[in-house]
């Protein structure tokens, strides 16, 4: 199978920034979509940010101008860049990534996720 591991996370002021990654590893034979969402106490996981292969991206309205998401191929690495955190931000984030991996020689789609980095934003 293939495995995410987020880094990154902490605590941060209000009006702060903060970097998140998540590495994928396993016998990854291509990566399609990689993403990040987030999710606080009682509530549901929501989309925060999406990002293909080919690069192309898109945000959560609340997020947009403020994060950035990107990737490196190579690493198989998501990052996502948060800027002019708010408290509302608050919230577990988590690392998803669907694509295809490798047993011998057969292939088996996946659908993965890491096990949260927590973000902390203070007034």
């Amino acid at each position: 199978q293939v495995q995410l591991v987020e880094s990154g996370g902490g605590l941060v002021q209000a009006g702060g920034s903060l970097r998140l990654s998540c590495a994928a590893s396993g016998s990854i034979v291509s990566i399609n979509a990689m993403g990040w969402h987030r999710q606080t106490p009682g509530n549901q996981r929501e989309l925060v940010a999406t990002i293909t292969s080919g690069g192309s991206s898109d945000y959560a309205d609340s997020v947009k101008g403020r994060f950035t998401i990107s990737r490196d191929n190579v690493k198989n690495t998501v990052y996502l860049q948060m800027n002019s955190l708010k408290p509302e931000d608050t919230a577990v984030y988590y690392c998803n990534a669907n694509g295809q991996y490798r047993v011998l020689t057969l292939w088996f789609d996946f659908d993965s996720w890491g096990q949260g980095t927590q973000v902390t934003v203070s007034s």
